[in-house]
């Protein structure tokens, strides 16, 4: 992936001189509610693979509504050091998803506000409650933030066995399709449904909303090659052995040995590799609607 010398975006917040460490006992309270280890482990599992954000699960197996806000932080935000190579990459691949998007929605006569990207070690205050880097990249939609400690992308690459750039670009542009999807309106419509239906059918819309932010990614992909040609051999390849690491039907048979479709939140590896690829090829808005799509 040739991204050396391509803008890098300003929306990028670096507090990983501000945090380390777990404070006040450890633990999570939602609406009263004390989460057990096993719930905040599903979570992480869910969280921890590209996912939505893990707060919003242990709120939701805890029966609770979601995470607590909590006040944010004060004074102007802190851009990363310019000689900070891993900044400087994920600087320019959020770069990349601006102007894709920005692109995406002129096309569709609407505008694009795009997320700012929060750099963290440790612990970080969320208006989705305190964001931990065991959980792994998640966007928060009540702060329009992606959050993300880079000390996952060696997690992705030794421990899930997903190496490449391109990988790590995958990790960035899904989070972003999150970002879409809450401008869009769908987060807060999967979100109202919450309580309303089945834990099984909880599950399946959110499969819907994970593939649909896989698809974002392709669309980001086709969109950003289209203007800077900057992918290599094997970049897609690496996208497409990501996908299949991490999709629920490969951590299940990974970590129990057989595999519970109804249990699924992200989708199976094979429909992330193919909704990812709907996206790259297509390069359609239209083309990612998973929630009206028959087969996914």
């Amino acid at each position: 992936m040739r991204w050396e010398g391509n803008r890098q975006s300003d929306n990028v917040e670096d507090r990983r001189g501000e945090g380390g460490g777990m404070g006040g006992g450890g633990g999570f309270g939602f609406g009263g509610r004390s989460i057990g280890i096993g719930t905040i482990v599903i979570a992480l599992i869910g969280g921890w693979i590209f996912g939505i954000n893990p707060l919003t699960i242990i709120g939701m197996l805890s029966g609770g509504g979601g995470a607590p806000a909590v006040q944010q932080q004060q004074g102007p935000a802190k851009a990363p050091p310019a000689s900070d190579k891993g900044a400087s990459f994920v600087s320019t691949v959020l770069a990349s998803t601006e102007d894709a998007w920005n692109q995406v929605f002129r096309e569709n006569n609407a505008q694009y506000r795009a997320p700012r990207l929060v750099l963290f070690r440790g612990y970080t205050p969320t208006a989705c409650g305190t964001g931990q880097s065991a959980m792994g990249p998640f966007y928060c939609p009540g702060d329009q933030k992606v959050y993300l400690d880079m000390d996952f992308f060696d997690t992705l690459e030794r421990q899930l066995g997903a190496p490449g750039e391109f990988a790590r670009a995958y990790v960035v542009a899904h989070e972003v399709g999150h970002h879409v999807q809450n401008l869009m309106g769908l987060t807060d419509k999967v979100d109202a449904m919450r309580g309303r239906v089945s834990q099984s059918q909880q599950n399946a819309l959110s499969v819907r909303l994970e593939l649909q932010a896989d698809c974002f990614a392709g669309i980001w992909a086709n969109k950003s090659n289209q203007a800077k040609n900057w992918l290599e051999n094997g970049d897609i390849e690496s996208a497409m052995n990501a996908a299949a690491k991490i999709g629920d039907d490969a951590l299940q048979k990974k970590s129990q040995g057989y595999v519970v479709p109804d249990s699924f939140t992200h989708g199976s590896s094979a429909q992330r590799q193919r909704w990812f690829m709907q996206g790259y090829k297509t390069g359609s808005i239209q083309a990612c609607d998973t929630f009206n799509a028959q087969s996914l």
